[in-house]
């Protein structure tokens, strides 16, 4: 059964909703975990309602203070994060700030970690407990924090913790996956075979900063995770991989700023997208790539976003035409 609370999506937008398993979103557009604060931050710049949906900073059981300063870290082509997971814990969290996000219009997909599958499961369960919640996103790939890829990396314990999170609660579930292995499209298998509705690629690449003169990191942690334009070409790639031989719903994430990223990542097989890092320095983008998406789809000659998801045309693929044989 689909999980979907009624967004006033209009007759005229049905071509821009998407199908993720069970969670039917009104547009592809949605905006990641750790950029966009509660959403509360962004009403000022975003008309809330308007998003695919909304991805707030992951909760976890008990509250969590962060990494040490510096905690960001500008590069030449992107930014590099170490905050922590900072957060107060999953109690404060659904009663300070799901009552908002659940008011705001637009799904609300909520973005979890734990330290065991165990936690992970608790933390749904006290998420779905209360109202507001569309979705889960299980945040298994985070650099930051110790132990934070372990999930993400072993489709052994990758199954493990969706599997825990399918029994503990009814809401769809996407895992967020790693980049830092070296198969990704196993990790997509393990969390599709384990009951997960679509998963979220790609989290942040690992890297670091140095201060040569003072022969330190500029990272409080040392390491990071590397968001933006920069890790844009290995997001596409692992898109890809996972859309071609995983078969489970993809949302693309990493460097998109642009109508052209967003179409980008589409083509390549993801079904929505995640806005990142752009939403610091163009708190509107969102806005303007819902604006553009109709005129975008327009130039390919389709109505429907689910037209456009991973029709790429490889060597292969223009072979067999030319042949006859498609």
């Amino acid at each position: 059964m689909d999980r979907v609370r009624e967004f006033g999506v209009s007759t005229a937008d049905d071509g821009l909703e998407v199908q993720l398993g069970r969670l039917r979103l009104p547009n592809p557009v949605l905006v990641a975990s750790g950029t966009f604060g509660y959403a509360r931050e962004m009403a000022s710049f975003v008309d809330l309602s308007r998003l695919g949906g909304v991805i707030p900073k992951t909760v976890t059981l008990e509250s969590r203070p962060g990494n040490a300063p510096w905690r960001t870290v500008e590069t030449s082509a992107g930014l590099l994060n170490s905050i922590g997971l900072d957060n107060d814990g999953v109690n404060a969290f659904v009663e300070h700030h799901l009552p908002y996000l659940a008011s705001i219009g637009c799904p609300v997909v909520v973005s979890i970690a734990g330290r065991s599958a165990e936690q992970y499961a608790e933390v749904a369960k006290r998420v779905a407990s209360a109202p507001g919640a569309d979705a889960l996103e299980l945040n298994i790939s985070c650099p930051n924090v110790s132990g934070g890829v372990d999930f993400g990396a072993d489709p052994r314990r990758c199954h493990e913790v969706v599997a825990a999170v399918r029994g503990a609660c009814d809401l769809p579930v996407i895992a967020k996956l790693t980049p830092n292995v070296s198969s990704i499209a196993a990790i997509a298998t393990a969390a599709k075979e384990a009951g997960a509705d679509a998963v979220s690629a790609i989290n942040t690449l690992l890297g670091m900063a140095v201060d040569w003169r003072r022969r330190r990191p500029l990272l409080g942690n040392v390491v990071g995770g590397l968001s933006g334009p920069a890790i844009k070409p290995v997001a596409l790639r692992c898109v890809y991989e996972i859309a071609t031989r995983a078969k489970v719903p993809v949302i693309g994430i990493g460097g998109i700023a642009s109508c052209d990223d967003m179409m980008e990542f589409l083509v390549a097989g993801a079904a929505a997208i995640q806005i990142g890092t752009a939403n610091y320095y163009d708190p509107q983008v969102s806005m303007r790539l819902l604006d553009q998406l109709p005129g975008a789809l327009a130039e390919l000659g389709v109505a429907r976003v689910a037209d456009v998801t991973g029709t790429l045309q490889t060597a292969t693929d223009l072979t067999r035409c030319n042949d006859g044989n498609d």
